[in-house]
C-alpha cells in the first residue's frame, strides 16, 4: 500500500520490496508446512514407498541448502555412505533438509553443520550435527513441537515457520524411526535418526 501510493522514498524502495518478497516467500513456506503436516497427520498411507538411497538423497538435501548456509557463514559437510532403505522419497528429503535447514539458522558465524549417514547392525544412522547455540535439556521435547522456539530472539532474526521440526518428527515416525537429541548448550547439538533394519525391502 505505502509503495502503490508513493509514500516510500525512492532510495528505500529496493530494501523495502525486499523485505515485502521475503516476508511473502515465508507466509508461502508457512502454508506449505501447514499442508505437509495435515497430510501426515493422516498418516501418509497413500505415499508411495521405494527403495531409496539415504545418502544420495541427504547429497541433494545439502546441495539445495549450500546458497542459505554460505549467506550464513556456515559450513555444510556430508559424510558417510550408500545406504538403502525402503520408504517414502519425500518424507525421507524433509528430514535431511529440515535437520539441517534448522541447524544453519541455529548456528554461529564461520559454524559447521555435519551431515553423515552410515549402516550399522541396528539400521542406517543419519546424524545431523552443529555448532551452533545448543538446547537446553528442558527444550529437547519441546523443540519438536508445532511453532515452539528455544530461542525467542534469535527466532526472529533467523525467520522460519516454526514447523520444520514438527513435519521431521511425523515423518521420522511414520518410518518407525527412532530419534536422539544430544547438545550442551553453547556447544551445538547433535540430532540423530535411527531408521530400522526392517524399512528396507529389496
Amino acid at each position: 500500500e505505502l509503495l502503490k501510493n508513493d509514500m516510500v522514498k525512492p532510495d528505500d524502495r529496493v530494501p523495502f520490496a525486499g523485505k515485502i518478497y521475503d516476508e511473502a516467500q515465508r507466509m508461502i513456506r508457512l502454508v506449505e508446512d501447514i499442508i505437509s503436516l495435515s497430510h501426515l497427520d493422516e498418516g501418509a498411507g497413500d505415499m508411495p514407498r521405494e527403495n531409496t538411497d539415504l545418502y544420495e538423497l541427504a547429497g541433494k538435501a545439502v546441495w539445495s541448502l549450500e546458497a542459505q548456509a554460505g549467506a550464513a557463514h556456515v559450513a555444510l559437510e556430508l559424510a558417510g555412505m550408500s545406504a538403502v532403505l525402503y520408504g517414502i522419497p519425500q518424507l525421507l528429503y524433509s528430514i535431511v533438509y529440515n535437520l539441517c535447514d534448522n541447524a544453519i539458522k541455529y548456528n554461529r558465524e564461520n559454524g559447521k553443520v555435519m551431515v553423515n549417514v552410515e549402516k550399522q547392525e541396528k539400521g542406517i544412522i543419519l546424524t545431523v550435527r552443529d555448532t551452533g547455540i545448543g538446547i537446553a535439556a528442558e527444550d529437547r521435547e519441546r523443540i519438536f513441537e508445532r511453532f515452539y522456539r528455544v530461542d525467542k530472539s534469535h527466532s526472529r532474526e533467523v525467520g522460519g515457520t516454526g514447523l520444520g521440526l514438527s513435519i521431521v518428527k511425523h515423518a521420522v515416525i511414520i518410518h518407525h524411526a527412532e530419534m536422539e537429541v544430544d547438545s550442551t548448550p553453547g556447544k551445538g547439538a547433535a540430532i540423530t535418526v535411527t531408521f530400522p533394519e526392517t524399512a528396507e525391502k529389496l
